[in-house]
């Protein structure tokens, strides 16, 4: 989107734009057709250029092989491009719209309380339709950010549809489940557990909802870069976990 803004510069009409797939994962990549006059193309590589060398600089250490590139359309396509006044609307409400952390939990250091993303924007023949995430423990902070999303692309005239999501669950580290899972854990393995809150959307928050006080605690095998094409599981965590269960189902 950024990159979109910089080439308004030299003139850019927007055909289409695409990224991400998951409603619940931040996008890997994303695209946009675009077409600017002839003459302007040497003009759009440099701030383009420009505009690369300057994200880079500032993701260096997280995307190192970050790269926003300018590319020829491959042979003769027929395409039609967005009116100004809404590539306008479009690209004003996606800069204006928040993104990433918006709290930090006051009860826990360290802890990401609320959130939003963009999470997938898909172009069709008739609209353009972009989805956002917003997560929260907290039942009443995660309205709030779901209200001020919604306020954004209100006010760029768009159509709101709301769905899915999870409910929040607010850690309790006085938990009698917590308590027995912490003991059986030590009683297991000789060490004592680290117990962390996480940031992301749980079963937990469901099952809630459903049924109010009830006691949870969550765990399961060692996951890594989770909604992600480099998903995996430490095969290892599976037994473990699996005695871990066992071991709490038989003191509780």
């Amino acid at each position: 989107m950024r990159a979109l803004l910089t080439l308004e510069q030299v003139k850019v009409r927007i055909s289409r734009m695409d990224g991400g797939n998951k409603s619940n994962a931040i996008p890997r990549e994303a695209e946009a057709l675009v077409f600017l006059p002839a003459k302007k193309v040497a003009q759009a590589g440099e701030v383009l250029a420009k505009f690369e060398a300057t994200v880079k600089a500032e993701m260096q250490t997280v995307e190192p092989d970050l790269a926003v590139v300018l590319e020829p359309v491959k042979g003769k396509k027929k395409a039609t491009v967005v009116k100004r006044s809404l590539q306008k609307k479009i690209l004003s409400a996606l800069s204006a719209m928040p993104h990433g952390v918006t709290k930090m939990s006051a009860d826990i250091p360290g802890l990401v309380e609320t959130s939003t993303n963009l999470a997938i924007i898909k172009t069709t023949s008739k609209k353009i339709t972009v989805i956002t995430s917003q997560r929260s423990p907290v039942a009443s902070e995660l309205d709030e950010i779901h209200h001020t999303v919604c306020c954004v692309f209100e006010l760029a005239g768009a159509e709101i549809v709301s769905s899915g999501g999870y409910p929040g669950w607010k850690p309790n580290m006085d938990s009698p489940i917590l308590k027995v899972a912490k003991s059986t854990y030590k009683k297991l393995t000789g060490r004592e557990p680290h117990v962390k809150a996480v940031h992301a959307g749980l079963e937990c928050g469901i099952i809630g909802e459903r049924y109010p006080g009830m006691d949870m605690v969550s765990f399961g095998p060692t996951l890594e870069c989770v909604h992600s094409p480099d998903e995996r599981i430490y095969i290892d965590t599976v037994p473990k976990f699996y005695d871990f269960l066992s071991a709490i189902l038989r003191n509780v």
